[in-house]
């Protein structure tokens, strides 16, 4: 089933490209089944490649997945045009009486800073207060993972010595959790990140349980809630040259980054990439969109009086 998104957004003739199905919002309003709505409140500074990211890996179910990006007014973005921010976004006073079935909340370039110095900090709050009440399941990625765990259960992030950077391998806590099925006993993903949760601080918190980490670089993914809360600590949504992008941005500023390690063919910062990731992250966002989403959604989410109505 399509991914349902404006039909002039720029990530949708990429993703057609590459045979996923995409569906414009007319098309849509055609089909005689229910959509799942998903908001993603995208923090990233490259919102279009993270667009792209998480569209392709929303795409990979059964379900018709219906997608509301939004962005704060708190902050004026410096990577991405108003233009398409005004065309393509919207705020959290244009849906704060909606109800949507999924939420992801992405990862931030503020980690250097305390949550409470972030300049849309409280509105980030004020959406993560409301999800309580108007989302069935919300997903944290990297920094808005620790951002939930802060403001959920007061668990604090830690600057690190040396940043996390690269593709590291992690093993599966509890197999019997739906979220990690499939998974194998041990996976790979790309982390970026100059913060980190430490272990026992999440075991201190009763209503939260690890379900993948590393020895490495820590947790991975935990769960709370019943899958009402999902946080994972690293970017399984990232394409192959991502971090390669990321690498090369930094080296041209003259800026002091290690080689993301694991990623390059014999460390070699000229070479492809190797892809080693791709199935684990559709896997996680498949699970999420099928166990904690669309099997979990209240019957009186649904505007069953427009259905009814066809």
């Amino acid at each position: 089933m399509p991914i349902c998104v404006q039909g002039d957004l720029p990530a949708k003739e990429i993703l057609e490209k590459e045979n996923i199905f995409t569906m414009d919002e007319n098309r849509a309003m055609h089909q005689d089944i229910r959509p799942i709505s998903i908001g993603v409140l995208n923090l990233m500074p490259l919102k279009e490649d993270t667009e792209l990211q998480l569209l392709r890996s929303l795409s990979n179910t059964p379900l018709q997945v219906d997608i509301t990006f939004l962005t704060v007014t708190s902050h004026e973005s410096k990577n991405t045009s108003m233009s398409h921010l005004n065309e393509f976004y919207l705020t959290f006073e244009d849906v704060k009486e909606k109800r949507f079935d999924g939420l992801i909340i992405t990862g931030a370039p503020v980690e250097l800073l305390e949550f409470e110095e972030v300049d849309y900090w409280e509105e980030v709050c004020t959406i993560m207060e409301w999800s309580k009440t108007h989302v069935t399941s919300t997903l944290y990625l990297c920094w808005g993972a620790q951002a939930g765990l802060y403001y959920h259960y007061g668990i604090k992030k830690h600057i690190l010595d040396k940043k996390i950077f690269g593709i590291f391998s992690h093993h599966v806590k509890n197999r019997k959790v739906p979220l990690v099925r499939g998974f194998d006993d041990v996976f790979f993903a790309p982390h970026s990140r100059n913060t980190a949760v430490f272990m026992e601080d999440i075991e201190k918190v009763k209503d939260l349980t690890i379900l993948a980490q590393s020895d490495e670089v820590g947790v991975f993914l935990a769960i709370a809630d019943e899958g009402r809360k999902i946080f994972v600590m690293g970017h399984p949504e990232y394409d192959r040259l991502t971090l390669d992008k990321e690498y090369k941005r930094d080296k041209a500023k003259g800026l002091d980054i290690a080689l993301p390690k694991n990623y390059y063919p014999g460390d070699d910062w000229e070479l492809r990439p190797e892809l080693l990731w791709r199935s684990h992250g559709n896997a996680l966002y498949s699970n999420w969109l099928n166990y904690y989403v669309y099997q979990q959604t209240p019957y009186e989410f649904i505007d069953t009086a427009r259905i009814v109505g066809k």
